[in-house]
């Protein structure tokens, strides 16, 4: 099974639309964001657009959290995880949260398979014991080319998807 991680949207949502159209035409039905969504209404049309399951943990500039719950209410695909999130796809455990340093923690106690984060743009990915850290960088394409990942867990192997490429 395939799925995206995104992360740091910043409301861009041109940016925002081209991503959905690759996941549809990709078959993606699980989506993980990771924070800086911003505005309750964008993460709302997110979900709505995506239509599949989508999993997002709150980032420093997703101001209005209690408007994005009461929001997530009304949407059956949409699970906010608060600060931190963990789900297993696949035989595969997974963490996701906001923070560089927080992801790393993460990492750091073998838990998890994959550990994703955002917040610093920047795409990366290290080897955290027997742990992929990996950061899908920026969405909204703010300090660095907009891009976001996607994950296979048959192959074990993630893409980083240079959104000005599709």
């Amino acid at each position: 099974m395939k799925f995206a991680i995104i992360s740091d949207s910043h409301d861009n949502l041109p940016n925002i639309y081209k991503m959905l159209d690759f996941l549809k035409k990709e078959n993606i039905t699980t989506l993980i964001h990771c924070g800086d969504v911003c505005a309750p209404s964008v993460m709302k049309e997110i979900a709505s657009k995506f239509g599949g399951q989508m999993h997002l943990v709150f980032g420093n500039v997703d101001g209005d959290r209690e408007k994005m719950v009461e929001l997530a209410k009304s949407l059956d695909n949409l699970t906010i995880h608060g600060e931190k999130g963990e789900l297993e796809i696949d035989g595969k455990k997974i963490g996701f949260v906001h923070y560089p340093f927080e992801a790393e923690k993460m990492a750091e106690t073998n838990q998890y398979d994959l550990v994703f984060y955002g917040h610093n743009h920047k795409a990366w990915e290290k080897k955290v014991g027997n742990c992929i850290l990996r950061n899908p960088g920026t969405l909204a394409g703010l300090f660095a080319k907009a891009t976001f990942a996607t994950y296979d867990t048959e192959t074990g192997q993630a893409k980083l998807i240079l959104l000005e490429r599709i």
